[in-house]
């Protein structure tokens, strides 16, 4: 079987959004060694077309095992390295220096096959328009994960996630707070989700909502148990972060607040009406608490705005 290696060294929400075209690789016969962050192992089997990860952080030199472990079962070259981690030209460099017999990439000056970038297409179609290019068959529709074996510490919460790479993502605290009190002022649980890093700013979420400290996940849970509650919960509110497309893999209602970046690029499919993106402006701070709220209710029917 051939092997490809795929480059994609970012985070949740980029390995999600490259599914469709990591499945399409699949699809047509192809091995698949996945050079991203060791952090994002569990979550790659998840997806079930990632036979080996190879680690791999942001446009750092890449360790192929054929070149350094005579022991591998990897080819000493990589037959076919493809970059699904931007548009280079540092990320095709990298994977060039490896020797592939095959490398796919959008087109640069220094490696002119392949198609033309579009900065403003969405991220998920950019990935299957990219294999589609050199034969092959994608549906950026294809986005969905299998639920996790792994029991949800919180079946049925809603889960409130707070943090996100970049403070310009992020809606400030103090309205998720807003909103957290409001849902569970409306008999439903919540839970507070994040990384390790971002367990203060869950506490403070949770201590802000006036909410017990037991219900603040952050930080206490393993990346598959973090699938397993967006793919048991009621309802995912966050910013414009992997969370929100954990939501859309697991078919989770969900409303996500984005800026400065667009939801045209990073957004919900526009075919799945239970998952709302709201960005008034550049500036996420603009959507109200109201506007969440309302939101939340269009997915869930549910009652969630006091009136």
């Amino acid at each position: 079987m051939t092997t490809a290696l795929v480059l994609r060294a970012q985070g949740i929400g980029h390995l999600l959004t490259a599914v469709p075209a990591l499945r399409a690789l699949r699809r047509s016969g192809i091995r698949i060694a996945l050079a991203c962050p060791p952090e994002l192992s569990e979550l790659a089997a998840l997806t079930g077309v990632v036979d080996r990860l190879i680690p791999a952080y942001g446009l750092e030199p890449i360790l192929w095992p054929g070149l350094t472990d005579r022991n591998s079962d990897l080819p000493f070259f990589p037959e076919i390295a493809v970059n699904l981690h931007g548009r280079g030209p540092r990320s095709t460099e990298l994977l060039a220096d490896l020797r592939p017999r095959r490398l796919w990439a959008y087109a640069e000056e220094a490696y002119p096959p392949g198609p033309k970038w579009d900065e403003g297409e969405h991220e998920t179609r950019r990935w299957c328009r990219l294999v589609e290019w050199y034969g092959l068959k994608a549906d950026p529709r294809d986005l969905l994960l299998p639920s996790p074996t792994t029991p949800s510490p919180a079946p049925g919460a809603v889960v409130v996630h707070p943090g996100g790479t970049g403070l310009s993502r992020r809606w400030p605290a103090e309205r998720f707070a807003e909103v957290a009190r409001a849902i569970a002022g409306e008999g439903l649980p919540v839970v507070v989700t994040g990384s390790r890093a971002e367990r203060p700013l869950a506490l403070l979420v949770g201590t802000q909502a006036v909410l017990p400290p037991q219900i603040v996940y952050a930080g206490r849970t393993s990346l598959r148990e973090l699938c397993a509650i967006v793919a048991g919960a009621r309802l995912v509110i966050s910013s414009d972060t992997g969370v929100s497309q954990l939501a859309t893999a697991y078919g989770t209602p969900s409303v996500t607040i984005f800026g400065p970046e667009s939801p045209h690029r990073w957004g919900p499919p526009k075919d799945r009406p239970r998952h709302q993106a709201l960005r008034n402006t550049a500036d996420p701070s603009s959507v109200s608490t109201r506007d969440v709220l309302s939101a939340a209710a269009a997915v869930l029917s549910e009652g969630l705005v006091r009136r």
